[in-house]
């Protein structure tokens, strides 16, 4: 996801700062990004690397994609050297995600989603939620969410979906998700085609009545990374010119980078 971040950046325009953050094992190699080699680094120092690419590029933002586990020590790394930050990985603990932005008083976008058009269709979710309350009382749902294997956790995205399935009336929690993981399923019982199982995003909800006389579908698939990147980049954006505003508020979704309207 990086490197498709990495590519959508040189492709609006944007200049790629040559250096990234790694596992131990990855430390030292250098990546090739459209025409830019940049530099991998460890764990070790990485407050006294980020200051001195932040010293060397004060206008950088950084863009997250790791994975669970490192959500939270990397927010309190951009946080404590003062480096404005994109995150879209999921996982990690999100309230203590949200406090320690807030806390720092950092400049940040974090989603579970970066993709407009997903985010356009949560946001219609969420007012759904909100302006008719318990619609879909005794509706029973299910959910299936397919991602690559790669992707530990259960879809960010869909939890969003389900918390206003809540507010609609609808009993359901996330333990009862099912993710899908296992390629043969993928293909055969998801239709994810073969060329994406590297890299795919497939979300289904159904409801049914109390009766089972009706039902109600809602499907969101996405084959490959470019619609995160390109989401990614509009929330640099956005990022860089509420920090050339110096606006109040600092902590962002991608609700409101929808919202601002100029998108690319």
């Amino acid at each position: 996801m990086g490197s498709a971040v990495a590519e959508a950046a040189v492709s609006a325009g944007l200049q790629l700062v040559p250096a990234s953050f790694t596992c131990p094992e990855k430390s030292g190699n250098v990546v090739h990004i459209s025409g830019t080699d940049v530099q991998l680094h460890g764990p070790s120092d990485r407050v006294g690397i980020l200051k001195s690419i932040l010293d060397e590029y004060p206008g950088v933002v950084v863009a997250d994609y790791t994975i669970p586990a490192a959500v939270n020590e990397n927010a309190e790394l951009y946080c404590k050297v003062g480096v404005p930050f994109v995150m879209g990985t999921t996982g990690g603990d999100r309230q203590k995600l949200m406090d320690t932005v807030k806390d720092a008083n950092n400049y940040a976008v974090i989603a579970p989603q970066m993709g407009k058009q997903v985010v356009a269709f949560q946001a219609a979710m969420e007012i759904l939620a909100e302006q008719f309350p318990g619609a879909f009382a005794g509706y029973s749902l299910q959910v299936m969410e397919s991602h690559q294997a790669g992707k530990l956790d259960t879809s960010g995205t869909a939890k969003a979906i389900i918390s206003c399935f809540q507010k609609l009336g609808v009993s359901f929690s996330v333990d009862q998700i099912q993710m899908i993981r296992d390629p043969v399923k993928q293909v055969e019982m998801v239709g994810v085609p073969e060329e994406h199982l590297g890299g795919h995003a497939f979300h289904m909800y159904h409801l049914t009545s109390p009766d089972n006389t009706v039902s109600f579908e809602f499907q969101h698939n996405v084959c490959g990374r470019s619609i995160y990147a390109q989401g990614t980049i509009d929330a640099a954006f956005f990022l860089v010119k509420k920090m050339q505003s110096k606006a109040d508020k600092r902590l962002y979704n991608m609700i409101d980078v929808l919202r601002e309207g100029n998108m690319r």
